[in-house]
């Protein structure tokens, strides 16, 4: 998969026919903690709070063109994602079948039904919710929206096109991983630009079967992602994700728990901005490389702000939420 920059304007002025770009911001307070010039590429300011809303607007415009008649989508999804599907086929006039493991964030579950989607609990993870909507869309007639797909990517690389138009110095960005779309447009969006810009991957320690895969050079599925940053819960890599990553990040890093929240904190105390898990992981992953990044210009992508207050609080007072 590749895009050209003549391939990344035109979805990005798709796409910012629904939203305007994000901002990329330097934080002193960040920078001064990190040891490095931090720059935060801010898609917690996206609608839905997240980039996904990005992937949701392409494949829409894909999915119209190339199969008008189809009568709605069917997804799976921990929250993000399926805020961005369900947004985008609401309003395109289609269904939205939309299925979360048990347990699944209630205020992402509320958004998304607030986005119009039918929502539905299944399994007790993402992969497991995964398999039943891919089951249920075929039996249904839907068009299935999987966790990747290049028309998905086509959308989340424009939050690439934007950082790297604006800032195209950086020695480093790092991203975090959940099935792979956007770290995957990141490489794409940097490729496209021609820069060095080394691309950094992040899990989680308690879900890293990106990172296994990308060690291993095959895919390595783990036995359980239960981690409270649920955008990286994923147990199961996806392979056409995998063949990007694996080729074009400079490495993959995992970050505990309690690093995931500590940087919830500091996101918090120097910018007053939310993150969620996922969000907060590569500011994680910095801080745990700040020595390697000392002196260094580098992007961390606060890939969004969608955490439950109850969870949000626990951070704040210092804890780790428990899944």
């Amino acid at each position: 998969m590749r895009f050209t920059r003549d391939e990344l304007e035109a979805a990005a002025a798709l796409v910012h026919g629904q939203m305007s770009p994000t901002p990329q911001y330097h934080w002193p307070g960040l920078s001064a903690a990190a040891g490095a010039e931090v720059w935060v590429k801010h898609e917690n300011h996206a609608p839905t709070g997240a980039f996904k809303v990005r992937g949701g607007i392409t494949f829409m415009d894909w999915l119209q063109r190339d199969h008008p008649d189809s009568p709605g989508i069917c997804t799976a999804t921990r929250g993000n994602h399926g805020q961005s599907q369900a947004r985008a086929a609401t309003a395109a006039g289609l269904r939205a079948l939309v299925y979360v493991p048990h347990g699944n964030s209630v205020e992402k579950n509320a958004a998304m039904r607030g986005y119009g989607a039918e929502l539905v609990e299944f399994g007790e993870d993402f992969d497991t919710a995964k398999e039943e909507a891919m089951r249920v869309a075929e039996a249904e007639g839907l068009s299935v929206v999987p966790p990747f797909h290049k028309e998905l990517v086509r959308g989340v690389a424009t939050y690439g096109y934007e950082l790297f138009s604006a800032l195209k110095d950086l020695d480093t960005v790092y991203v975090p991983i959940g099935c792979g779309s956007g770290i995957c447009g990141t490489i794409l969006a940097r490729d496209a630009f021609g820069l060095k810009t080394e691309v950094v991957g992040v899990v989680s320690d308690h879900a890293q079967t990106a990172k296994l895969s990308y060690e291993a050079g095959a895919l390595v599925e783990t036995n359980s992602a239960r981690t409270f940053a649920d955008g990286m819960a994923v147990r199961v890599p996806v392979k056409e994700a995998f063949e990007i990553y694996s080729a074009g990040a400079a490495r993959i890093v995992s970050v505990s728990e309690e690093e995931i929240a500590d940087a919830m904190r500091l996101y918090y105390t120097a910018t007053h901005n939310l993150a969620e898990g996922a969000g907060a992981a590569p500011l994680a992953a910095l801080m745990h490389e700040r020595e390697r990044m000392a002196g260094k210009k580098v992007g961390v992508i606060l890939s969004g702000g969608n955490i439950d207050m109850g969870w949000f609080r626990t951070v704040l007072e210092g804890g780790v939420p428990v899944v």
